[in-house]
């Protein structure tokens, strides 16, 4: 068994880790407390190859393996949840399903603006009445010609209403299958077409300088060539892109984590409490212990998970694992580290309290905590 990373997973690790806290660490706090999403630095982030990381080069992607990317994600997620979702869902959600599951016209057409940043895509599964149960959706697509008339909404769709949102992936209903059961098509709607409408959703807990979006959908005529691969697969190309997108929520845990551990660990070495740093006192130094265990579980889990998609091996229990343990171990080390802070950590000048609200998310998003359990205990036999 082998434990260390490549040179190349190391060399991405030190400058992703370098360009969050130049570029991203003296806006972070800003950037959330406007709720502005930053063109700047998502330019920067497409520069210096974050986006398209496990794409092809043939495509404009940087070929690189799920680890690497992974890394990526948890380095941004360790100074800001904002620029890491960003990152997250443009590769998992936006680009991976276009890369695995569309057309060689398809990706000719949109990876190589979507790899350099340029431009970013949506994943819209989730609708106000479909969250966990994705197979709620009531969006419909009805054929109509050579094209598909789509009609609906989503909600909490992200990197789908700002300045670089070129469209975005919609499953709609399209059917029905035996037994009376929807049949699922994916589209990719553009952005700018006729009764399609994106618009910003503000005054979020969480993630205040990424965007996020209300879609709707009136009369959207789809052409046949926007079909995300054969009518009837979107589900399951659905459900195949979140078990990808598990593994970018558990690097944001994990990430997330990581920079709450080095918040506290940072304030309870300078801050004195009875002539001495609070970190001497036993009730603050088990809290800073337990956490740098369960990163290092943490980081063993998701990284297994990793690697066993690298190796093309079943990865999906692994994943939903490492989504669930890293989500709430972001909430303990974060819940940690206020303490530890204090009557400091409630104050926004203080990023604590910024790592403690974007956590919530992570619980919620792309699968909660409830339906990856649901899922694990449906792989252990339950």
């Amino acid at each position: 068994m082998d434990y260390d990373l490549s040179t190349e997973q190391e060399m991405i690790r030190k400058e992703i880790r370098k360009f969050a806290e130049k570029e991203i660490a003296p806006l972070a706090m800003d950037l959330d407390e406007q709720e502005l999403f930053s063109l700047e630095l998502t330019k920067k982030m497409g520069e210096i190859g974050l986006f398209g990381m496990f794409v092809s080069e043939d495509y404009g992607g940087q070929g690189l393996d799920y680890i690497s990317y992974i890394i990526a994600v948890e380095e941004l997620a360790r100074i800001d949840g904002s620029q890491a979702a960003t990152i997250a869902a443009g590769n998992s959600l936006g680009i991976g399903p276009i890369y695995y599951f569309g057309t060689e016209q398809q990706k000719e057409k949109y990876l190589p603006d979507l790899c350099t940043g340029k431009k970013l895509w949506g994943f819209g599964l989730t609708e106000p009445s479909a969250g966990s149960d994705a197979g709620a959706s009531k969006t419909v697509a009805v054929k109509d010609g050579d094209d598909w008339i789509l009609n609906g909404s989503k909600i909490f769709i992200t990197n789908a209403a700002c300045e670089l949102s070129a469209g975005v992936t919609v499953q709609a209903i399209t059917g029905q299958r035996e037994g009376g059961r929807p049949e699922y098509t994916c589209f990719l709607v553009e952005q700018g077409s006729k009764g399609y409408k994106a618009l910003p959703m503000h005054k979020k807990l969480m993630w205040r300088a990424s965007n996020t979006a209300e879609l709707y959908f009136d009369d959207v005529r789809v052409p046949a060539e926007n079909v995300l691969g054969n009518q009837g697969d979107g589900f399951q190309q659905m459900l195949k892109t979140l078990d990808g997108g598990r593994l970018s929520i558990g690097a944001m845990g994990l990430g997330g984590a990581q920079g709450a551990y080095d918040l506290a660990l940072a304030y309870a070495k300078k801050r004195e409490q009875f002539g001495r740093p609070i970190s001497k006192f036993q009730a603050v130094a088990f809290k800073l212990a337990d956490a740098a265990i369960e990163l290092e579980c943490a980081r063993n889990l998701l990284y297994k998970a990793c690697w066993l998609r690298n190796q093309n091996r079943p990865f999906q229990k692994e994943a939903a694992m490492a989504k669930v343990y890293c989500s709430e171990l972001m909430g303990r080390v974060a819940d940690n580290a206020v303490q530890i802070h204090g009557g400091y950590g409630l104050m926004k000048e203080y990023n604590v309290e910024r790592f403690f609200r974007d956590q919530k998310l992570l619980d919620i998003g792309e699968g909660t905590s409830e339906i990856q359990r649901l899922v694990i205990s449906r792989y252990i036999g339950c």
